[in-house]
């Protein structure tokens, strides 16, 4: 797989800085049972990277000290982590909110047919894929079967009482774009998804968040392979709003990796790009000082162009 951080790391992106912490995104793993097209970690049923149980206890020490609101847990299918419960009952005795970004097909799985009935019981946030919501849409990009096991989680998940009034469990759905274009405006889209599935299969659910995929990891690889790598980036630089740098979720989210090392986001964890307030490669999060992120400036490159063309992209969808 061709690693495209040399092709991103020169970059006129705007410098921006952080504002007090509020969400820890913990990846605890690369181990998935899918391996889609446009993941950005690179996960599949192969890997063996795992979060230990010390790292989970610096993460909590973390959570308490830095009064953290919501703990934000991905992958992989972060279910799979053998200490996904206990970290997930850890998180809620604390009062932090939980999001699960869930792969739906995980819950179909024999060795966790009672997840989703864990998950309800502990009031977990369910941010879920589901890049289409036609069938051959999703199959191309997530596998041959995944469309049906997806329906059938979601099914469950609302008799639950995920996604349905009043309930207190939020149910969100994730589109990913099917090649190397923008999102669609997202409520236009939510509209089009709640009418079909609700047509068509008697699913709700609460919001759609729309996502554009980054030029990293396995999506990446794949432009660079078709020659069309450079195209995708001129796309994000020429849409790029200003307007959209004041809401990049980086500003007031830190993410740690399998290994506890602390990055500003997500996608800069996969392209192994440092922690933008520390001078160092790496940054662990056993020797991070809170007072070092205070107004720290945030590490950035070409790929940054994504979160902020068109209508914006976060892990909480558009920004505007």
């Amino acid at each position: 797989m061709r690693d495209t951080k040399p092709l991103l790391i020169d970059s006129d992106f705007p410098a921006i800085f952080r504002k007090p912490l509020e969400i820890l995104q913990i990846n605890l793993g690369y181990l998935c049972n899918l391996s889609c097209v446009h993941c950005h970690v690179n996960a599949g049923p192969k890997r063996t990277e795992m979060m230990s149980r010390e790292t989970i206890a610096q993460v909590l020490a973390l959570a308490d000290a830095a009064n953290i609101n919501t703990l934000d847990l991905t992958g992989g299918a972060p279910e799979m982590h053998a200490d996904f419960r206990y970290l997930v009952r850890a998180a809620r005795d604390r009062g932090i909110e939980v999001i699960d970004r869930c792969n739906l097909t995980i819950l179909e799985e024999r060795e966790y047919a009672d997840l989703a009935e864990f998950l309800a019981a502990q009031q977990v946030n369910i941010v879920a894929s589901l890049p289409c919501y036609l069938e051959e849409n999703v199959d191309k990009q997530r596998g041959k079967g995944v469309f049906k096991d997806s329906l059938s989680a979601l099914q469950r998940l609302n008799r639950l009482g995920y996604g349905q009034p009043d309930s207190g469990l939020e149910l969100n759905l994730v589109f990913n774009p099917q090649d190397a274009v923008l999102p669609p405006n997202q409520q236009q889209l939510e509209l089009a998804y709640k009418q079909h599935l609700q047509q068509h299969y008697g699913i709700v659910f609460n919001r759609l968040f729309a996502i554009a995929n980054m030029p990293i990891q396995r999506f990446g690889s794949t432009l660079v392979s078709q020659s069309r790598f450079d195209e995708y980036l001129n796309l994000l630089k020429h849409s790029f709003r200003a307007s959209n740098l004041d809401n990049l979720m980086c500003l007031n989210t830190l993410s740690i990796d399998w290994q506890g090392y602390v990055y500003d986001c997500d996608f800069n964890q996969m392209l192994d790009l440092p922690l933008g307030a520390v001078a160092k490669p790496k940054h662990h999060i056993s020797e991070l000082l809170l007072e070092q992120l205070q107004d720290a400036p945030i590490a950035t490159a070409a790929h940054c162009y994504g979160c902020t063309a068109g209508q914006g992209s976060s892990c909480g969808g558009a920004l505007t």
